[in-house]
């Protein structure tokens, strides 16, 4: 009798799962603990493909994940990464990735939720379902709130249609906590819960020359040091949204870097004046930030 073997290896390089965690390495900065956590899901449902090939009982791995995190850590990013490695190992039959908000399935009066809810999982089916604030959903405190109704609607078919639709739910850790506590039901289902942590000043930095570099400009050395001093005080103030806020400010500093060379039109320009951010164009664009 001959026992059935798989090439580890074959299988692994039929699919595209390498080039996806390798992609998310080289274009998330940091996130060492995020690209475990999916390395680790990647790992798990692969082998349980394989599992089921040679014919082992393998129980059917939970997909619906939860993201936390502030904003501006990667969260939509890393859910299009997943996305792409659920279809290469066939969990599903799309690939694609829907983000939407509460005002995408919640109506504003009654018999309004079902139909908007029901029309966003109708377009989602096949992919991954990317609820991004998902607590707000929930309004407990609001009677008229019709935010329950969609989420009775999304328990539905997070259980009965598991093989049709992965859905992912992301927001800040503390109101997605309390979310949680207050339906169960939606706990209990979310097998993966991923938290995104904050940048570093370093990593906002290291994200901050890329975005720039992509665009064909530079930092000068005192540039950079306004720019680390900038990070340094904005993480600690309110609404600071990650390499969300960076790219913001850096939008800004290209902004004052053109006005500055257009108020200065009467000296001859080199390629060094239009590529450089100087320090004067980080003070001034992060000013009033």
């Amino acid at each position: 009798m001959t026992t059935a073997a798989i090439n580890l290896q074959e299988e692994y390089a039929k699919t595209e799962i390498a080039k996806i965690l390798n992609l998310l390495d080289e274009e998330l900065v940091g996130l060492a603990p995020v690209k475990s956590r999916i390395r680790e899901i990647a790992a798990l449902l692969l082998i349980d493909k394989l599992r089921k090939n040679l014919g082992i009982t393998a129980g059917s791995p939970g997909l619906h994940m939860s993201f936390t995190g502030s904003p501006g850590t990667g969260k939509t990013t890393v859910g299009l990464k997943m996305s792409d490695i659920l279809f290469q190992l066939g969990y599903i039959q799309k690939g694609h990735l829907l983000t939407v908000t509460r005002d995408d399935l919640v109506g504003q009066y009654i018999g309004h939720t079902a139909p908007k809810t029901k029309e966003v999982l109708k377009k989602a089916m096949g992919g991954v379902l990317f609820i991004d604030e998902a607590y707000y959903l929930y309004k407990p405190d609001n009677e008229r709130d019709y935010g329950s109704e969609a989420i009775e609607i999304l328990l539905q078919v997070m259980e009965n249609q598991r093989e049709d639709l992965v859905v992912i739910l992301a927001g800040y850790k503390e109101p997605m906590d309390k979310f949680y506590e207050s339906n169960p039901g939606l706990s209990s289902r979310i097998a993966n819960h991923i938290d995104f942590p904050d940048y570093t000043v370093d990593e906002l930095l290291k994200i901050s020359k890329i975005m720039l570099e992509e665009q064909q400009y530079q930092l000068t050395a005192e540039a950079e040091k306004a720019l680390i001093d900038y990070i340094t005080i904005r993480k600690d103030r309110p609404l600071f949204a990650n390499a969300r806020s960076v790219k913001n400010a850096l939008d800004r500093a290209r902004m004052r870097q053109a006005n500055r060379i257009f108020d200065s039109r009467g000296q001859i320009l080199t390629k060094k004046e239009l590529v450089n951010i100087e320090a004067e164009d980080i003070l001034q664009s992060t000013i009033f930030d």
